[in-house]
Order: structure tokens, then C-alpha cells, then sequence
């Protein structure tokens, strides 16, 4: 017991190092950022996908593609076509970024998909102590769906990371044929408290109450749940709010090789309400990302019997 013990306690103390998180004993009280324009894009392929006039069946797909561009970014793209994704949630998607050649990927990857798009980015980080702004934005969350995206909402994220870095999600309204979802791509926090966590994903849920009870929706994305107590308090929030997931929380949608072993983490949800999961999965053959992509094949219709 004791081995296993050490075990664990080593296992959850390198993930904090890989991850470079730093988990805070306090509570911010920190003044959440207004809303800054440029940093919401909303546009469309020149080519559009053609589309059904209802919802029979749709694939959805969540992916945190850790800034990938360039042949990385076609691969992704190949992926997702050939997974059929109609409404699709991507995490840490750059726009002009030197990292990624000050490249609009957001944009790139509509035009490759043939689809409508919506990117939002969070606000610049606090200055650091030498008055110069630590640049980090420009790297957002983004949905994609052959379908038309209105009411496109860019939600900050309450709690601050180390840095004074923010977070954001990022939801829109998708009708197909006569049925409204409300759907969200979702990046949360890594080194904040359990609590906070929690508070950013009930921030998105907030933002839902603002539409009917019935309207399907589905919440996803990185919640960074790196944590037990998170994941049981993402399961918890999600389930009273009348959600579902087909995930069991044992499946792990991130690795990262380390000195010893791989880290191994369940970081990344799909959540449904409204919605029936027909069949699911996390395809971990695709590693251009530290993450996997999941996805899930849904139907209109309570999902009660999908959950693990």
C-alpha cells in the first residue's frame, strides 16, 4: 500500500511539473476582463460543405490541437473529414501567433473543412514586473460546423492563471433543419484551484441558462481535470444539470512522454443534453497534439441511457 502510495503521489507530482502547474491555495478575487472585440472572429469558407435539411445523425468532435499549423494542421483537417464532424470544438487554436508564422489557423481550417466558423481568444495577460505585457492571446478556442453559427457568445473565464492569464469558451446557436443546439468549445484553467475550475465550467452553464431548458446543447472541450476532485466535480456539475457524457471517466484523452513513463490524463469531455450518444470514442492514433480528438455520433433524443 505504501508502494502504491508513493506511487501515485509521484505519478500526480510530475504531471504538475510536465503540465507546469502550480495549483493555488487561494481564492483570486480578481475582476474579470470586459469583452474585447478583436479578439471574436466570425466568417465562413468560400466553398461551403453541402448540408442535410435535418438531424438524422451528426458526428461531434472535440480537439485540442495545441497550436499545431502547417502539415500538422492538414493532417487535422484530413481527420476531421473524414470523421464526417458537423459541429466541431477545437481548443488552443492560434491566429497570429510567431510561433505559428502570424498564420490565422482558424480561419485555414474553415476553408479546408468547407464550414462556417467562430474563434475567440482570451484577454491580454496582467503586465509583468517589468511593465511589459506578457502576449499570449491570439490562442483560442474555435467551433466549426457546415451549418450557419449564430448568436456567437465569447464567455471569459472567471479566476486568473499564474501570469494574470485568462481563459475563455466560446458558444454559438447551430440550426439543422428545424432543430436549435447550443453548442461550446471550451478551455479551461490548469493551475488554479479545484474550486475555480469548477466556477469557470459553471460559467458556460450560465451562459445556457439564457435558452430554453429543452434546447439541445452540448458542452465540450479541455477542462484541464487533471485532478480527481475535478473530474468528480465535472461529473457532478454536469449530471445535476441534466447533461450526460458516453466517456467513462477512466478513458484518458492526453499523453505526454516523461523521463520515467508516459503521462496519461483524462483532460477532455464532451457533454450532451437533449442528445442521444449512438456511439463514441477517442482515436489515439492521431498524435500531432499532446491530446486526442474525441468524438461521439448523436441523435435528437434523451440521452439518459448513454451515460457510464
Amino acid at each position: 500500500m505504501f508502494r502504491l502510495a508513493m506511487f501515485s503521489f509521484l505519478l500526480l507530482t510530475l504531471a504538475q511539473f510536465v503540465l507546469g502547474q502550480r495549483v493555488k491555495e487561494t481564492r483570486q478575487e480578481a475582476t474579470v476582463p470586459s469583452d474585447n472585440a478583436q479578439l471574436l472572429e466570425q466568417g465562413q469558407a468560400a466553398k461551403l460543405t453541402k448540408t442535410t435539411d435535418q438531424l438524422k445523425e451528426i458526428a461531434v468532435v472535440s480537439y485540442n490541437i495545441r497550436w499545431r499549423t502547417g502539415a500538422d494542421l492538414d493532417q487535422i483537417a484530413g481527420w476531421l473529414k473524414a470523421k464526417g464532424g458537423s459541429v466541431i470544438a477545437l481548443q488552443e487554436v492560434d491566429r497570429t501567433k510567431a510561433r505559428t508564422a502570424k498564420s490565422n489557423n482558424a480561419r485555414a481550417l474553415a476553408e479546408s473543412l468547407g464550414m462556417h466558423y467562430a474563434w475567440a481568444a482570451p484577454p491580454s495577460p496582467k503586465m509583468s514586473p517589468k511593465g511589459e505585457k506578457n502576449r499570449e492571446e491570439e490562442t483560442g478556442v474555435e467551433l466549426l460546423s457546415p451549418y450557419p453559427l449564430s448568436e456567437v457568445t465569447r464567455i471569459v473565464l472567471p479566476h486568473e492563471g499564474p501570469g494574470g492569464r485568462w481563459r475563455v469558451a466560446l458558444g454559438a446557436t447551430v440550426t439543422i433543419g428545424k432543430t436549435v443546439l447550443r453548442v461550446y468549445s471550451v478551455h479551461s484553467e490548469t493551475r488554479i484551484s479545484v474550486d475555480d475550475k469548477i466556477e469557470q465550467y459553471q460559467a458556460v452553464l450560465e451562459d445556457l441558462a439564457r435558452y430554453p431548458k429543452q434546447m439541445p446543447a452540448v458542452v465540450m472541450g479541455d477542462f484541464n481535470s487533471w485532478e480527481p476532485a475535478t473530474g468528480q466535480g465535472v461529473r457532478k456539475l454536469f449530471t445535476e444539470a441534466k447533461f450526460v457524457t458516453p466517456f467513462p471517466d477512466g478513458e484518458t484523452t492526453f499523453n505526454r512522454n516523461a523521463v520515467l513513463f508516459d503521462v496519461k490524463l483524462k483532460l477532455d469531455w464532451i457533454w450532451l443534453r437533449g442528445l442521444t450518444a449512438k456511439n463514441y470514442g477517442i482515436d489515439r492514433s492521431l498524435t500531432v497534439s499532446d491530446h486526442f480528438p474525441l468524438w461521439t455520433v448523436v441523435s435528437e433524443g434523451s440521452a439518459a441511457s448513454a451515460q457510464k
